[in-house]
């Protein structure tokens, strides 16, 4: 097998997007999904493959409309899954095809690098703002007369949708707590390639005593691998998508692409408009959250990996001189307490609380976290009827 071991051992956090998975026009077949991850996963395999400690992330948007659209289709006969249920069946099937092609590309390769998919759970607050304002479209299309009805019968929250008609939306709340991450670092520590997190994680709140239910909530991929990124203390955070950068004033005559730009000047840009909320803009701020904490961040195609990974190619987004070497320090002492907290593997705790322990005990505190009634979950299965 080949060695890596004298080549760069930093680790890099990539987020891919949609045009991953599923291109435009293409009806989503198995086959046309699986063609589109293998062209990716060998652009993943390189970065492997030059000695990058990869985490892999994706989202999952048009896979769980589509189970959406069968729980509305197909309700009568067999019982719909809630929406939670439905990210996690999309994490297992996104899964499966990006570890077998990416290990396939890593055998060509003759690289000896496991690779390894976890079922992530993401924790939410669940007095997030997010909550009283469903925002985030999911499932099929309703006549209007349709919508009033489910939402009167059902409880659930409908919009039209830009003329098209009518569908269920849904919470995009904050990430705050990706729930595996103690495995994903040990994982990772012993040279795996992790793939987790998918769309986002599979949303849940914490109840009494800590335990943990699914909601029906889609929590924003990018928002979700910047924090990823900074609890497995990464060197970088790679977003790609299908434009080779980002881009100031885009779309007009004045359109200016960005190569290297500090966190400030991104800030600016981003408070002046010129990444909209639908599409580069989330992308922009994860970036920025990450580069926040002292790391780097780029926004690249996916087809220039590798060039990007080298400065050669899209957008990078550095911190201030100087900041980021202090933040880079701090994050990294946080992340050795951490990491030393969760390596007590099936030992009983003592009477001192490891930093891990304190933040879970936080997150236990959150006044109005509750634990979901199920019945009433499968009732309000997410596209479909009861």
């Amino acid at each position: 097998m080949a060695d890596t071991s004298k080549k760069t051992r930093k680790t890099v956090v990539v987020a891919l997007g949609g045009n991953a998975i599923l291109q435009p026009g293409q009806v989503g077949t198995f086959e046309e999904q699986l063609f589109n991850i293998d062209g990716a996963m060998r652009r993943i395999a390189e970065l492997v493959e030059d000695g990058w400690r990869v985490v892999l992330t994706h989202g999952n948007g048009p896979q769980v409309g589509n189970l959406l659209i069968q729980n509305a289709l197909a309700a009568k006969t067999v019982a719909p899954m809630p929406m939670d249920v439905c990210g996690a069946m999309s994490q297992g099937q996104i899964g499966y095809m990006l570890e077998q092609t990416l290990q396939n590309h890593l055998r060509m390769r003759r690289l000896d690098t496991p690779v390894v998919t976890v079922l992530t759970q993401v924790a939410v607050d669940s007095k997030d703002k997010a909550f009283a304002a469903p925002s985030k479209p999911v499932g099929p299309f309703y006549s209007e007369a349709v919508a009033r009805k489910m939402m009167l019968e059902e409880g659930l929250a409908m919009k039209e949708d830009a003329g098209r008609g009518w569908r269920r939306v849904v919470p995009s709340p904050e990430p705050v707590e990706i729930v595996p991450i103690a495995a994903i670092r040990d994982m990772l520590g012993d040279g795996i390639c992790v793939i987790c997190s998918g769309g986002g994680g599979v949303p849940v709140v914490r109840g009494k005593g800590g335990s943990l239910s699914g909601i029906d909530a889609v929590i924003d991929k990018d928002l979700a691998a910047a924090l990823l990124a900074h609890e497995v203390a990464a060197d970088a955070l790679l977003i790609l998508t299908d434009v080779p950068q980002a881009y100031v004033h885009y779309g007009t005559p004045d359109q200016q692409a960005l190569a290297t730009v500090t966190l400030a000047e991104m800030r600016a840009y981003a408070q002046a408009g010129h990444f909209k909320a639908g599409s580069m803009g989330p992308k922009v701020a994860a970036c920025m959250r990450f580069v926040e904490a002292g790391g780097t961040s780029v926004i690249a195609s996916l087809t220039e990996v590798v060039q990007a990974m080298a400065g050669d190619a899209g957008t990078r987004i550095v911190p201030e001189a100087g900041a980021g070497k202090k933040a880079k320090t701090e994050h990294a002492a946080i992340h050795v307490a951490k990491k030393s907290a969760g390596k007590t593997h099936g030992k009983k705790a003592g009477a001192k609380k490891t930093p891990a322990k304190r933040a879970a005990a936080k997150m236990v505190k959150q006044p109005g976290a509750t634990v979901i009634d199920l019945d009433e979950r499968r009732q309000r299965a997410s596209g479909g009827r009861a």
